[in-house]
C-alpha cells in the first residue's frame, strides 16, 4: 500500500453548505466532547495542524487562523485613531484577544464567551493560538451572554469585535446577529468606535448570512463596509464588516496603513498590510451585485432561515 494512500486516513468532513464538504486527513483525535452549550473537538490534521471544531464546523487551524483573526481585528482598530478600549464577543481560543493586545494603545479589553468549557478546552490544548493572551492583565475573560452583557452594562467601547460562530441551527449565537442586537453594540459604543463581525461565507452561492448581515448592519449603522478574504481550511472566500457612525476604512492609503502597522502594532503581522487592505475591500462585482440587492434584516422576530 503506497504512504500517501488515502485509504490510510481518517477523514474529518467539514460541510461548508449541504451541497460542498471539505475533507481534512487527520493525524490524531486531542479532545472530543460536548459542553452545555456546543460540541468541541480539537483535531490533528496534516495540512492545517491542530485545529478547533464547533458543531462539526473548523472555526481555527494552526496553519491559517492568523489570516482570519488579523482580518477581523486589525482593519478595526487601525481604522480607530487610537482605540483604547475593546470588547469581544466570542473569540474562545483566544487568538482575536492575542490580535488586539498586539496594539499599543489599548489599555482594556473585555472578552466575553458564554462558553467556559470550550474556553478552557481551548487554554488547555491550543497554546499556540493563544499565546497565554489570558494571561495579559488588561484582558478581562467573562463567561456571560454577550447581549445581555452589552444591553445592561454603561461600559463604553471603541471598538467592538463580534467573533462568533455562525448562526447554525440550536448554536449559541443566533440571537447575536440580529437587528436588535446591532443596536445594543451601537449604544455600547464610545464616540468614534467602530464595529467589526465575522460574517461567513463569501463563496460563489454561499453568501445569503453574509448579505444578511451587511443589509442588517445597514439598517443600524450609517458607515458600514463589507470585506472578504481567502481562508484556505474555511473551504475558501471568508466576509467581514465594519460598521460605525462616522469611521472609514478606506480612508487611509497603502502607505498610510502600512506606518500606522509600524507605529501602533507590537510583533509582525503574517496576513495584514495596507495592500492587503486594499484588496480585502475590493470585492467582486458579483458579491456587490448581491449586497446591493440584499433586503433580508435579521431580527428576534425573524431568524436566518439556517437559525
Amino acid at each position: 500500500m503506497e504512504e500517501d494512500d488515502p485509504s490510510r486516513h481518517i477523514w474529518f468532513r467539514d460541510f461548508i453548505d449541504p451541497n460542498f464538504v471539505q475533507l481534512y486527513a487527520v493525524r490524531d483525535v486531542i479532545y472530543s466532547g460536548k459542553t452545555k452549550f456546543q460540541r468541541v473537538d480539537i483535531i490533528h490534521t496534516n495540512s492545517f495542524g491542530k485545529c478547533l471544531v464547533l458543531d462539526g464546523k473548523i472555526q481555527s487551524s494552526e496553519k491559517d487562523e492568523f489570516i482570519y483573526h488579523e482580518a477581523l481585528v486589525h482593519p478595526a482598530m487601525l481604522t480607530h485613531p487610537h482605540p483604547q478600549t475593546v470588547f469581544i464577543a466570542g473569540g474562545g481560543e483566544g487568538a482575536t484577544l492575542r490580535e488586539v493586545l498586539a496594539h499599543r494603545s489599548v489599555e482594556k479589553v473585555v472578552m466575553v464567551d458564554i462558553d467556559q468549557e470550550a474556553v478552557d478546552i481551548c487554554q488547555r490544548f491550543l497554546p499556540s493560538l493563544h499565546q497565554n493572551s489570558f494571561k495579559d492583565n488588561r484582558g478581562q475573560v467573562l463567561h456571560l451572554d454577550a447581549r445581555e452583557y452589552l444591553s445592561g452594562s454603561r461600559d463604553r467601547f471603541d471598538i467592538i469585535i463580534i467573533d462568533l460562530t455562525d448562526p447554525v441551527e440550536g448554536g449559541p449565537s443566533c440571537q447575536l446577529y440580529t437587528q436588535q442586537f446591532y443596536r445594543f453594540a451601537r449604544e455600547s459604543l464610545a464616540p468614534g468606535g467602530i464595529l467589526s463581525v465575522q460574517a461567513g461565507s463569501c463563496n460563489l452561492g454561499e453568501s445569503t448570512i453574509f448579505v444578511a448581515i451587511n443589509s442588517t448592519l445597514r439598517s443600524v449603522f450609517p458607515q458600514v463596509f463589507p470585506y472578504q478574504t481567502h481562508v484556505p481550511s474555511f473551504g475558501g472566500l471568508w466576509g467581514f464588516v465594519l460598521a460605525s457612525q462616522q469611521l472609514n476604512p478606506l480612508s487611509q492609503s497603502v502607505e498610510e496603513v502600512d506606518e500606522q502597522i509600524s507605529a501602533r502594532v507590537l510583533g509582525d503581522l503574517k496576513f495584514y498590510d495596507g495592500l492587503t487592505h486594499q484588496g480585502m475591500f475590493s470585492l467582486p462585482r458579483y458579491l456587490r451585485q448581491e449586497i446591493s440587492q440584499g433586503k433580508s434584516i435579521i431580527t428576534d422576530e425573524k431568524l436566518l432561515s439556517l437559525c
